[in-house]
């Protein structure tokens, strides 16, 4: 078995080369932004 052969059976593990809707990441990343600066406010941390 060859070192190429070896590394290409594992399963993907979704890092970095994995291929995904980059929008839909971007949309629930702001959201996520949001809602905790929303929290922040309603608790007067800030």
């Amino acid at each position: 078995m060859t070192a190429h052969s070896a590394t290409a059976s594992r399963p993907r593990t979704g890092g970095p080369e994995g291929d995904g809707p980059k929008v839909l990441e971007h949309v629930m990343g702001w959201t996520l932004v949001v809602v905790f600066a929303m929290l922040v406010t309603q608790l007067g941390l800030l």
